[in-house]
């Protein structure tokens, strides 16, 4: 029987891309997002090109939702071997650390950090009785370097950036994979490039540059057979300046 990736967050940019990339390589592929009627576009794309997908409707800002959402996956597809969990849309943006309240770090926080720890607890009892499984958990810069005004987000994928090390650390032993891709770009094709583009865009051009998602699929796919790194930075570069933070 083939394998599955769950996509969590399945768009236009990053979601699709890793589908395709998985797919390509025999995956079947689960895509989760709120509107079904983009993940009804997404499925007969990806159907064009020989991959199988099936849409799930989400709201993944409702963690009390992951457990039937995750047995919903299970029966219709027999299994989840991988998640790629990357739910930014435009609706999430910076606060200056500043200006940072409880009401914001509150309305962020069930996406971010309660949703993906909900997805870890539902999907590992069939990990640990196979012996296999990767969790991959795509997250902003801000989230391992923090920087003026880019506040909000940051605190939040923090705390599941440092979740996700002790998990690894402690899963690795029992074959399961945990890594977090840490992006310091706008992702070409997504909603959240779309919307950020007036916002970091001078008289001079672009601020951050532009990633096109198959490369960070290429990440993805990576991380998941060679499981040598807990953290994957874009671009690489950057990962000595989130160490010396």
């Amino acid at each position: 029987m083939s394998k599955v990736i769950a996509v969590f967050g399945a768009g236009s940019g990053l979601g699709v891309s890793v589908a395709r990339r998985f797919g390509h390589e025999g995956f079947r592929v689960a895509l989760v997002a709120r509107r079904k009627s983009r993940l009804d576009a997404l499925v007969e794309t990806l159907a064009g090109e020989g991959i199988e997908a099936v849409a799930f409707p989400a709201d993944l800002s409702d963690p009390a939702e992951v457990p039937a959402l995750v047995e919903a996956i299970q029966d219709r597809l027999d299994r989840i071997d991988v998640v790629a969990y990357g739910p930014i849309s435009g609706d999430q943006g910076f606060t200056p650390a500043a200006e940072l309240d409880a009401a914001t770090l509150r309305d962020l926080t069930p996406l971010l950090l309660y949703t993906p720890v909900e997805v870890v607890r539902a999907v590992l009892p069939e990990w640990t009785e196979r012996g296999d499984g990767a969790f991959l958990l795509a997250q902003g810069y801000s989230a391992a370097k923090p920087m003026p005004h880019l506040s909000g987000l940051g605190p939040v994928m923090a705390a599941t950036r440092n979740y996700l090390y002790s998990l690894n650390a402690e899963l690795a032993d029992k074959g399961i994979y945990v890594g977090a891709l840490t992006i310091a770009s706008l992702i070409a094709r997504s909603e959240v490039s779309a919307a950020a583009q007036a916002a970091f865009t001078s008289a001079d051009g672009p601020r951050f540059p532009v990633v096109d998602p198959d490369e960070l699929a290429e990440h993805y796919w990576n991380m998941y057979t060679k499981r040598d790194r807990v953290e994957q930075f874009h671009p690489e570069s950057l990962a000595l300046q989130a160490a010396t933070a």
